[in-house]
């Protein structure tokens, strides 16, 4: 179960304060694909942000029971000073991987990303698709109970898109996926829940039917 409570969340800008989300509060059940619609600037990739506490809310408490993912292809999943191996040394810190575990975590993303010598560069001297290249490859060596996505198998040439969605499968066979995409056939295909974002409010649909018409009849894509 993932719960928001009375979520806050704002940020200052040159013409001031912007507020994404007021007193935001809505339960996801456990056991569900989640799909995260909503027009661009409605606070999704915010949203997911606040999710994988890569940022804090500003009031408000966020719940969940299980273990969550950064959020992969959004910005701010790396940390842009660090070269991309030591984004997997700092993430394996984390998750309390040491020693040998460490060094099998990071031939796998070297590996998998397959970025030659910008692994050992700055993640700021990467391209988008770089950089999306590393944070999926770094989630999926990790067991999660949710998958943050946001359309990064999108991303590179065929070979590595049959590679992504290969081990994307193997994951989604124990875990769930909580998924930001404008592409509503990949929505029905992988989703069962719809949390459907607009001005600031969220609504759940476990008809995913009705999820994706409340997006299109609030001005979302075709």
């Amino acid at each position: 179960m993932i719960t928001l409570d009375r979520v806050t969340k704002s940020y200052m800008t040159l013409n001031g304060r912007v507020f994404v989300f007021r007193d935001l509060s809505f339960a996801l059940p456990d056991g569900a694909n989640i799909g995260l619609i909503g027009r661009n600037g409605a606070g999704k990739s915010t949203l997911m942000r606040l999710l994988s506490a890569v940022e804090l809310p500003d009031n408000g408490k966020i719940s969940t029971n299980g273990r969550l993912s950064w959020p992969v292809g959004l910005k701010g999943g790396m940390q842009k000073n660090l070269t991309g191996r030591d984004n997997v040394k700092f993430v394996c810190r984390i998750q309390g991987v040491r020693r040998a575990g460490m060094q099998e975590k990071i031939r796998y993303v070297q590996e998998f990303a397959d970025i030659g010598d910008h692994f050992d560069l700055p993640v700021a001297t990467y391209s988008s698709g770089m950089q999306a290249r590393l944070a999926f490859g770094t989630s999926m060596a990790f067991d999660f109970d949710y998958y943050l996505i946001d359309e990064v198998m999108a991303v590179g040439d065929a070979v590595f898109k049959r590679k992504s969605r290969k081990v994307f499968r193997e994951r989604l066979e124990h875990s769930k996926v909580i998924l930001v995409s404008h592409n509503m056939k990949l929505i029905r295909k992988m989703c069962n829940i719809i949390v459907h974002l607009d001005a600031g409010r969220a609504t759940v649909y476990e008809n995913v039917r009705k999820g994706i018409a409340a997006y299109r009849a609030a001005g979302g894509e075709p």
